[in-house]
C-alpha cells in the first residue's frame, strides 16, 4: 500500500531522501520554536499549520518545538504525534500540568512516541495555568505547593522513563511496583524543562535536574556574569529580526498594533493572577512604557502574547542575544512564528550572536 506523504514526510514518520538537511546550532545553544495554538482554527487548517511550522522550525535549525496545553486547546500529545510524523529530527517540547492526568499516563505517552518514531521528547513541566482553568478542574492548590506537587509528579515520570520499578507513597501520588512497558531507550530518555520565575519554580528545576526557563528580562535589569551559555538556563522570548531596522519595526507593529481592549484585558489578568512572573512583567511594562530599545513589551502589554520581544536588525538582536548568552543562557524558546521568515531571520541573529561570543573568548 502506498504511504501517504505529508509535506515531504511519510505517514510513518520517515523522510524521503530528497528532504532538506537541517542546519544545527552550536551544542551550547539550543533554540526551540513554538507550535501555534488551536484557538479559532478548524481541524484541517490547523493540521496544515502544524506541519508548516514544524518544517520551518526544523529547516532553520531549531532543536525542538513547544506544544502548549490548557483547557481551550487540542490535546498536546496528539499535536506532538503530528510533529514527529511531519519532520525528521525535531523534538516536541510537550507542556504537562499535573492536574490533567496521572504521571503513569505521561510516562506511557513518552515511551510510546519514542518507541514508534525513534524520537526523543522534551517535557515542559508547568505548575500553574490560567486561574479559571484550574478552578474548573477544582484545583485550588496554593502557588508554591503546586511546585511541590510538580516535583513529586515529575520524579515518578523520571524514574519510570529511566527504567525503574517504582514504589512511592507521597503527599500527592502513590504507586506500588509500577514499571513502564515498552521501556524508553537510554539514548532517547526525555529531557525536562521547568517553566517558572519564582523561587519555588527555580527550586523545582534544581530538584528535578531540569532546564530552568524564565521569561527574558531587559539586560539593564541584571548584571552580566560572562559565564558563557549553558543549556541548563533558558529564556522565553519572541524575535522579529530583519536586515533593515525600519522593516523589522514595521513588521512588529503590523503584527502587534496598540490595542486598548487588549490592554484592559491585561489589567484584568493582572488582578486575578497569582503568577510571580506575570506581576513582575506588568510592573516592567509600566516602567518601560515609551522606552526605545530592541527589548519590546507592547505585545505583552496588549495581551497578544505572554513574552517580550527583541526587535531590530540582525545585529541589534544578536547584540542582545550574545549578552544573554554571556549571562549563562543557552536554551531559548521563541514565540510562535507567523511566517517562515521569522525563523530564518532569527537563525541569522543567533548565528551572529554565537560568532560574537566566539570572538570575545578568543
Amino acid at each position: 500500500m502506498r504511504e501517504l506523504e505529508y509535506h515531504g514526510v511519510t505517514q510513518n514518520g520517515t523522510a524521503p531522501a530528497a528532504a532538506l538537511e537541517t542546519p544545527e546550532l552550536d551544542g551550547s545553544v539550543e533554540v526551540f520554536s513554538a507550535c501555534p495554538v488551536s484557538i479559532g482554527a478548524s481541524g484541517p487548517t490547523y493540521m496544515s499549520t502544524i506541519w508548516n511550522v514544524a518544517r520551518w522550525s526544523e529547516r532553520h535549525g531549531c532543536r525542538g518545538i513547544l506544544v502548549y496545553a490548557d483547557n481551550r486547546l487540542v490535546d498536546p500529545w496528539l499535536v506532538a504525534q503530528v510533529i514527529v510524523q511531519s519532520t525528521r529530527r525535531l523534538a516536541p517540547l510537550v507542556a504537562v500540568q499535573p492536574v490533567y492526568t496521572h504521571p503513569y499516563t505521561v510516562a506511557k505517552m513518552i515511551a510510546t512516541l519514542t518507541d514508534l518514531y525513534g524520537r526523543k521528547l522534551f517535557i515542559n513541566w508547568v505548575a500553574g495555568g490560567f486561574k479559571h482553568d484550574l478552578e474548573a478542574l477544582a484545583d485550588r492548590t496554593p502557588h508554591d505547593e503546586r511546585y511541590g506537587r510538580l516535583v513529586e509528579y515529575a520524579s515518578i515520570v523520571r524514574r519510570l522513563t529511566d527504567g525503574e520499578r517504582v514504589t512511592v507513597t507521597g503527599k500527592y501520588y502513590e504507586v506500588q511496583g509500577l514499571a513502564l512497558r515498552p521501556p524508553v531507550d537510554a539514548a532517547r530518555r526525555p529531557e525536562f524543562v521547568v517553566s517558572g520565575s519564582s523561587p519555588a519554580g527555580a527550586a523545582a528545576a534544581r530538584a528535578l535536574g531540569a532546564r530552568s526557563v524564565t521569561y527574558a528580562l531587559p539586560l539593564d535589569d541584571r548584571a552580566s556574569t560572562d559565564k558563557g551559555p549553558s543549556l541548563g538556563a533558558g529564556l522565553r522570548m519572541g524575535i522579529i529580526a530583519r536586515t533593515d531596522r525600519d522593516d523589522a519595526w514595521r513588521t512588529a507593529f503590523s503584527r502587534f498594533p496598540p490595542d486598548r481592549e487588549g490592554a484592559l484585558m491585561r489589567q484584568l489578568a493582572r488582578k486575578v493572577s497569582d503568577s510571580h512572573w506575570h506581576e513582575r512583567f506588568c510592573r516592567l511594562a509600566d516602567e518601560r512604557a515609551g522606552e526605545g530599545s530592541a527589548f519590546w513589551m507592547l505585545p505583552f502589554e496588549n495581551y497578544k502574547t505572554m513574552c517580550p520581544y527583541l526587535v531590530g536588525t540582525h545585529e541589534d538582536v544578536a547584540a542582545e542575544l550574545s549578552r544573554y548568552m554571556a549571562e549563562g543562557h543557552g536554551t531559548f524558546i521563541l514565540d510562535q512564528p507567523e511566517t517562515e521568515a521569522d525563523l530564518a531571520n532569527a537563525k541569522i541573529a543567533f548565528d551572529k550572536a554565537k560568532g560574537a561570543m566566539a570572538t570575545a573568548t578568543c
